[in-house]
C-alpha cells in the first residue's frame, strides 16, 4: 500500500490539473467573446479615380452610366461618394439625360443618387421635344424610374421657357415635370403651340 500511495497521489493531482484546466476554458469560452464581430464605422473599404459604373436591365442592355474623377465606397452603410459626378440615362426608348455635379452620393443599391453642387441635369433635345435643363443646389436622380426630382430651389429651361420653383419632379417616362411653389415664370407662345401641335398629333393617330 505504502509503493502505491505515490501513484495515486500522481493520479489524483493529475485529475485534479485535468478539472482544473477543463473548468477555466469553460469559464473563459462562456465569458469572453473570442472573435467579436467586426464594427462597421463609416470610413472607405475601397476608391478608385476615374471610374465608370454602368447599370443594366434585366436584359443585361445598358440603361445607366455613372462615372467620376474619384470614388470611395463606405461598407457601413454601402454607399459611394463621387467627386465630379456625371449621370447618364441611356434607355433606348427614352431622351438621353445627362446630370452632373460637384459631388454625388449614391446609395441604396444604386436605386438613388444625390447630386449635390452645381446640380444640373440635362434632357437632349429629340424630333418632338426641345431640351430640357433643371438647376439647383441639389438633384435627386432615381436611375430606375428615371426620375429626377428635388425639395430644394431650382431653375428650369424648357425649351424657350424658364420658371422657377422650391421643389420639382420631371419622369423621363412620361416628359411630365411638375414645378412646386413655381415663380418668375416665362412661357414661350410658341413653346405653347408647338405642344398644342403635337398633342392634336398625338389624339389624332390610331
Amino acid at each position: 500500500m505504502r509503493d502505491r500511495l505515490p501513484s495515486l497521489i500522481t493520479v489524483a493531482l493529475l485529475i485534479t490539473l485535468v478539472a482544473g484546466t477543463w473548468w477555466s476554458a469553460h469559464y473563459t469560452m462562456s465569458t469572453i467573446e473570442i472573435d467579436p464581430p467586426r464594427k462597421l464605422t463609416h470610413e472607405p473599404d475601397a476608391w478608385a479615380d476615374d471610374f465608370i459604373m454602368l447599370r443594366t436591365d434585366s436584359d443585361g442592355a445598358a440603361i445607366n452610366r455613372l462615372e467620376g474623377d474619384y470614388f470611395e465606397h463606405y461598407p457601413d452603410d454601402d454607399s459611394y461618394f463621387i467627386v465630379e459626378a456625371v449621370a447618364t440615362g441611356i434607355r433606348p426608348d427614352r431622351p438621353i439625360t445627362i446630370g452632373r455635379s460637384d459631388e454625388a452620393v449614391m446609395d441604396d443599391d444604386g436605386a438613388r443618387i444625390t447630386m449635390q453642387g452645381n446640380a444640373h441635369v440635362h434632357r437632349v433635345p429629340t424630333q418632338d421635344r426641345a431640351a430640357l435643363d433643371i438647376y439647383s443646389d441639389v438633384l435627386v436622380i432615381f436611375p430606375d424610374d428615371d426620375v429626377v426630382e428635388t425639395d430644394e430651389p431650382a431653375h428650369i429651361v424648357d425649351g424657350r421657357s424658364t420658371l422657377d420653383g422650391i421643389g420639382m419632379h420631371y419622369a423621363n417616362a412620361t416628359r411630365q415635370l411638375q414645378v412646386f411653389s413655381a415663380s418668375n415664370v416665362k412661357l414661350s407662345g410658341q413653346d405653347r403651340q408647338e405642344r398644342r401641335t403635337q398633342k392634336q398629333q398625338e389624339d389624332t393617330q390610331p
